[in-house]
């Protein structure tokens, strides 16, 4: 009798939790976009707490730094580097934009080829080329809106996730304690001390990913200036800039400066491609070893994994914070999955 009254009992509990379960699972689905936003904004919000301790750490006579005195000394000095960027970027684009104003042009000839050749494919078209003209302006436009309407997302979601970042840092503190609060007390400091010691590992990458940044803004530069590329500076320092986001990064710039120096002539594409092949081996052999693994603890085969996936599922928001991710769940897995008591006898 008691069996066959439990049996009803279980069985619509189960039905309970499967409907429950699904429903979370939906609901996780269609929050999606938010509960990203929410995780980038803690990891950077983690990443970012070593730098906000040590500018909190100092005082003036007898005025010290506090966290929102840090947040607008990080501010300030964002704000610093763009304007630097622009004054590096704009003066010398803007003479060159004067400089084809003024001058006759040489391609004159050219020109008037392309439009004869035009003439002539609208001879072979039956006089239909305006009407292909008018629905690829259509097009054109249909997809320079799509792609305004696109930045203005990303802007929006850009200033978001500053906010809830600045405001992770300052009262972070309360929302993870009332997150281990949900955690039954016995497992509570371990879970603790655990992400703690993930959060120390997180800061390193930074401090890691900040060097590789600057070794490369300053070798690129001198480079750039050496062979004489156009906007050598801005170039240099959007190089080093953009080193944050690992291996797509230094393609982007790649493909940028190469571009730019094949304005000129094709020896500085030479010579830029040379110190990039140079660089790439140099900084893969030594500077990645020493300055990056040795700081977050990860081999390169995780490294590029962890890019793999990260931009698989968010693109360039996803490779960006990869590897600090990577190093979460290398820390999480290292106390929770691998046992360490047991000896390894390898292969019989």
């Amino acid at each position: 009798m008691n069996d066959s009254s439990a049996t009803p009992r279980n069985f619509r509990k189960d039905i309970l939790f499967a409907f429950a379960l699904a429903f979370a699972g939906l609901l996780l689905w269609v929050l999606r976009s938010a509960l990203v936003l929410l995780y980038v904004s803690a990891l950077f919000a983690v990443i970012l707490m070593p730098v906000v301790h040590a500018i909190s750490g100092h005082r003036i006579g007898r005025w010290r730094f506090r966290k929102r005195s840090a947040i607008f000394i990080m501010f300030l000095c964002a704000a610093g580097a763009l304007t630097a960027f622009g004054f590096l970027a704009i003066p010398p684009v803007v003479h060159d934009l004067q400089q084809l104003s003024t001058q006759p042009t040489k391609s004159a000839p050219a020109l008037m080829k392309r439009i004869e050749d035009i003439r002539f494919l609208s001879r072979l078209d039956g006089g239909d080329l305006s009407n292909r003209l008018q629905t690829w302006a259509s097009a054109a436009a249909a997809h320079l809106l799509v792609y305004l309407k696109d930045l203005a997302g990303k802007l929006f979601d850009f200033a978001a996730g500053l906010v809830l970042t600045i405001y992770f840092i300052l009262e972070g503190n309360k929302a993870y304690h009332w997150f281990l609060s949900l955690i039954p007390p016995r497992r509570r400091d371990r879970l603790d001390e655990t992400l703690r010691r993930a959060g120390d590992r997180m800061g390193k990458w930074l401090l890691g990913q900040a060097s590789l940044m600057l070794i490369l803004g300053v070798c690129s530069t001198i480079v750039y200036v050496a062979l004489r590329v156009r906007y050598a500076y801005a170039l240099g320092f959007l190089t080093g800039l953009l080193n944050i986001i690992p291996v797509l990064g230094a393609a982007i710039t790649i493909i940028l400066v190469l571009a730019i120096a094949a304005i000129d002539s094709w020896g500085r594409v030479l010579g830029v491609a040379i110190f990039y092949i140079v660089y790439i081996q140099i900084e893969n052999s030594f500077l990645t070893p020493r300055i990056m693994q040795s700081r977050v603890d990860l081999p390169g085969l995780a490294v590029l994994v962890a890019l793999m996936l990260g931009f698989a599922l968010a693109g360039v928001l996803g490779a960006l914070v990869s590897v600090p991710t990577a190093v979460l769940v290398a820390v999480l897995i290292d106390e929770y999955l691998v046992w360490k008591d047991m000896p390894f006898e390898g292969p019989p």
